[in-house]
């Protein structure tokens, strides 16, 4: 019998969680009002939204009116990042700053402000993939709008300061953004303990469905919308609000918080004892990103004399699924821009693969992924010699 297969790409989307799809399921049928309208569907509508938002901000250490839902990380990165630099920009600070190893989300809006007048700058980071404090002290001017830099890398797993980040930020008198989209869930998260202005999350991310996030604005801090049509969220994003994702998001994020300690415990530990066997099984593989401070569920490596989507092919013929990077690079025949950052050799870099474990991953997988690997290394070399 053929065994099951092995999902080992949590970091680009998870499994939607049972107790969240209960909990989302009323507002799709019976309780299906408008929370713009003031009848018995739209109040009930309305006081579903409005405690919704309360749950999001209290997991966030923050005011239910500080939350802004969204569809997602990319919206909330854009509406942080260009909404922010939009109104900045007008009182005579055209800077943004941000890193090469931010998600597309960041970067696009930061060549959007570019084009429309900004200044973009981009702090470096070390061969681990931690950002240069040196760099960002010389990029962070008084003339800087928004620093945006994500709190966790979603291809390496690395952590950012983004406590010392916020507050050079706050003393150049810019607001500081971070992507928390691969944060919240695997670290505490506090609005209230470190000063961000904007703080951004995605809930396919930790048990949600897709197509839901939100966008943490403090408050007193001004934001240009990106569209316009009505005054929901404050006139920050309107549009008729999505009721059961909502709820959705709300319940998951109060899972992930209350499992926080025992889910990173338990994946960290499995992601180490893959990451042993494999270094001990496979001469030659390069881990990515072994800073000090990386989160427990990811593990990005390459293996020389391969390409990623040669172990890919041979990692999903063995009944593995496993991603290059980012999810929002897929089809991309360049090399990663995380490890172009770092300085990693181009071909270490076009032979990156990103394992992130997760709620379905066991540790019988673990040891079934090491079993198959070294097949799968001598496939994708061929695999790649022969395509090359």
């Amino acid at each position: 019998m053929p065994q099951p297969p092995i999902y080992l790409d949590h970091a680009a989307t998870t499994p939607v969680r049972p107790e969240v799809l209960e909990a989302m399921l009323p507002y799709f049928s019976a309780k299906f009002g408008n929370a713009s309208s003031t009848h018995r569907w739209g109040r009930e509508a309305r006081a579903a939204t409005d405690a919704a938002r309360e749950r999001i901000a209290a997991c966030l250490g923050a005011e239910p009116d500080e939350i802004c839902l969204t569809s997602g990380g990319t919206e909330a990165d854009n509406l942080a990042v260009l909404g922010g630099w939009r109104v900045q920009q007008g009182l005579g600070r055209p800077g943004i700053v941000t890193t090469p190893i931010e998600h597309k989300a960041v970067l696009a809006s930061a060549h959007q402000a570019a084009r429309e007048g900004g200044e973009e700058r981009l702090i470096a980071v070390d061969a681990s993939g931690v950002i240069n404090l040196d760099s960002a002290r010389r990029h962070i001017r008084d003339d800087v709008a928004v620093v945006s830099v994500m709190w966790v890398n979603n291809e390496t797993g690395v952590i950012q300061p983004v406590a010392e980040l916020a507050a050079m930020a706050k003393a150049a008198g810019a607001v500081f953004h971070t992507d928390a989209v691969q944060a919240f869930g695997k670290l505490p998260v506090d609005a209230r303990s470190i000063p961000f202005d904007f703080l951004s999350v995605s809930g396919h991310k930790f048990g949600a469905p897709k197509s839901i996030g939100a966008v943490y604005v403090r408050r007193g801090t001004a934001l240009a919308p990106l569209f316009f049509g009505g005054t929901q969220d404050r006139g920050r994003r309107p549009g008729t609000e999505n009721v059961p994702m909502a709820v959705a998001l709300a319940t998951a994020m109060e899972l992930a918080l209350t499992e926080r300690e025992a889910t990173c415990a338990r994946l960290r530990a499995l992601r180490d004892r893959l990451q042993a066997s494999l270094l001990a099984c496979v001469p030659g593989l390069v881990v990515h990103g072994c800073a000090p401070e990386r989160v427990p569920h990811m593990l990005h490596l390459s293996v020389p004399g391969t390409d990623s989507e040669s172990m890919l092919m041979a990692l999903d013929l063995q009944g593995v699924a496993a991603s290059s990077g980012s999810a929002c690079q897929s089809g991309s025949v360049t090399p990663s821009q995380v490890l172009s950052a770092m300085g990693v050799a181009e071909d270490l870099a076009s032979a990156a693969v990103r394992m992130s474990l997760g709620s379905l991953t066991t540790g019988e997988q673990i040891d079934r992924v090491v079993a198959v690997f070294p097949d799968v290394v001598r496939s994708a070399r061929a695999m790649a010699g022969s395509f090359g």
